[in-house]
């Protein structure tokens, strides 16, 4: 056992409680070669929809050193977002959970990049990156690696002390540091996810048609059009789909979150249906200043709201 490597660990959790992470675990930094296998026959079936960027950099996808030279470990992050906050009308579209607030790009970057500060100061000189959802990461990969969950069969990762309503981030550092090993799957004979997603976008236990999911279709998919296969199937959501959490058992064990920048700003969740429908590219702009919605940019919420309108 290296006390060093022990000590740098703790650092490095301690820094990232007081962040506010509630889960900090490590693994090895080294090839994925199981994923290596899923990734090529998701890819295969054409899972991906039109998410070409996920037929890019193969390699680096699988491999954590070809991101960082010389990289020992994987930090996985978990940062918690859910909200006991709900839209108020009914009947108005519906926006994931996740994006209630600030961009949590931004919001967990920032806090990655005071915890990467954090290591410099207080161990050395290192190389190291940090990522939240971006670059080619598998990150719920890592997670599962390091123990802070497992995959469910709908493909998110569960904690059994929080659910799932939360984000994964990563360091990629050289440092050598003590690992965690994997969690046990407890899911056990649970099918509810599977049975709540309204286009049936997961195919087979564990295993989800990408060109299928709500979320891909109200966010990825540029398209002038959503494909009309897919009209009144979509549950009234405009913006991400939060129906496979919301079914999920061990989302009982969600506890509001405590990051003031994840508050819904501007009477957001107050908006009834009409509000939705007459939204202006003015209002729009002023909602999700600095908010992940951007993304779809005003065409393209406007798109999704029209899309249901229509059945």
């Amino acid at each position: 056992m290296d006390l060093k490597s022990i000590a740098r660990t703790n650092l490095i959790k301690e820094k990232a409680s007081e962040l506010g992470f509630f889960s900090c675990s490590i693994s090895k930094a080294q090839f994925l070669e199981e994923e290596a296998h899923h990734l090529e026959t998701w890819l295969k079936n054409g899972f991906q929809g039109k998410m070409s960027y996920m037929e890019n950099h193969f390699d680096k996808r699988l491999d954590p050193r070809l991101l960082v030279e010389g990289a020992r470990s994987v930090v996985t992050l978990l940062f918690n977002y859910y909200s006991e906050q709900k839209q108020s009308d009914p009947d108005a579209p519906k926006l994931s959970m996740y994006a209630y607030g600030e961009d949590y790009h931004d919001v967990v970057k920032e806090k990655l990049k005071e915890l990467l500060q954090h290591i410099s100061v207080h161990i050395g000189e290192v190389n190291g990156r940090a990522f939240v959802d971006s670059a080619p990461v598998m990150d719920k990969a890592w997670a599962k690696r390091s123990g802070a969950g497992w995959i469910g069969k709908h493909t998110n990762l569960i904690s059994k002390r929080a659910g799932s309503y939360f984000f994964i981030a990563e360091l990629i550092l050289d440092l050598e540091l003590e690992s965690d090993g994997p969690v046990t799957d407890h899911c056990g004979t649970c099918t509810k996810c599977i049975d709540a997603c309204p286009t049936e976008a997961i195919v087979a236990p564990y295993v989800v048609d990408g060109s299928k999911c709500i979320s891909y279709l109200t966010i990825e998919l540029k398209d002038e059009l959503i494909p009309s296969e897919f009209r009144g199937k979509m549950d009234h959501w405009m913006f991400g789909c939060d129906v496979c959490q919301s079914v999920c058992p061990w989302n009982r064990f969600s506890k509001q979150h405590s990051e003031p920048r994840f508050a819904p700003k501007n009477n957001l969740l107050d908006l009834s249906a009409r509000d939705w429908t007459d939204l202006s590219e003015e209002l729009f702009e002023e909602l999700f200043k600095k908010s992940a919605v951007k993304r779809t940019k005003y065409s393209g919420l406007k798109r999704n709201i029209s899309f249901l309108s229509k059945g």
